[in-house]
């Protein structure tokens, strides 16, 4: 499969802990349907999900081949840890099973890693941040992804982590204002910890961020997730 031919179409899956979303992209990763979404499955065994992502291909039409992003640690196709979903997923080939489910060939990265190969421009330390069920990082070095950091488990204040202190079910609790200042505070430890030159914000709860960010600080709309899915095909 040669990426030049312009025909080819890539199913992007995105797995989130509320829900799981798929667009088809050419090979430029514009693109070419609308956004299809589902609930994530409950109890969200890969099982369940596998159906689901099934059904929301189905629903975009034609396509060669499919990315995923998965919310834990991946390694060569296999999820490693899945802290919002079910223990099922720990050891589990996602990219072996999907792939016989939809008779395509499936790729599969951290949901934060595809969020930034969508985001990034390649140069220089850049950190994406994901905000939403809980708290996924991506960092990337001269556009090189540093595979498996899973920052979002790393201690942050007060004896939490940066997930504890900033996934959707502390925001629920403690209202946007309070959430928008531990945010920032997240903001000012990370640059000290990284000294990125950029930082990009997503996830699903990015569209509630709403203090005054630095001017190397950008805000990315939640379908970067599913556009970032055409570079794992790109050799």
């Amino acid at each position: 499969m040669v990426e030049e031919n312009g025909s080819i179409r890539t199913l992007s899956v995105d797995i989130g802990g509320s829900g799981v979303k798929a667009i088809v992209l050419d090979v430029t990763g514009t693109p070419l349907t609308e956004r299809g979404r589902l609930d994530t499955p409950q109890p969200a065994t890969p099982e369940m999900v596998i159906n689901a992502i099934a059904v929301l291909a189905a629903a975009q039409g034609e396509f060669h081949r499919a990315s995923v992003g998965f919310p834990g640690v991946v390694r060569s196709g296999v999820t490693e840890t899945a802290a919002n979903l079910h223990r099922d997923w720990i050891g589990f080939d996602l990219a072996a099973v999907l792939s016989r489910q939809l008779n395509k060939p499936v790729r599969v990265i951290n949901d934060a890693d595809m969020q930034g190969l969508g985001a990034i421009a390649g140069k220089g330390v850049e950190l994406v941040i994901t905000l939403g069920t809980g708290f996924g990082s991506a960092l990337f070095v001269d556009g090189k992804l540093v595979p498996n950091m899973e920052m979002g488990h790393h201690q942050f204040r007060k004896g939490e982590t940066y997930e504890q202190q900033l996934g959707r079910a502390t925001l629920e609790k403690i209202g946007e204002k309070r959430w928008n200042k531990r945010l920032e505070k997240a903001i000012a430890s990370l640059q000290h910890l990284f000294n990125y030159d950029c930082l990009y914000i997503g996830g699903g709860e990015a569209v509630r961020v709403n203090i005054h960010l630095p001017l190397n600080v950008k805000l990315i709309p939640n379908i970067t997730g599913l556009l970032g899915g055409i570079a794992l095909w790109r050799n």
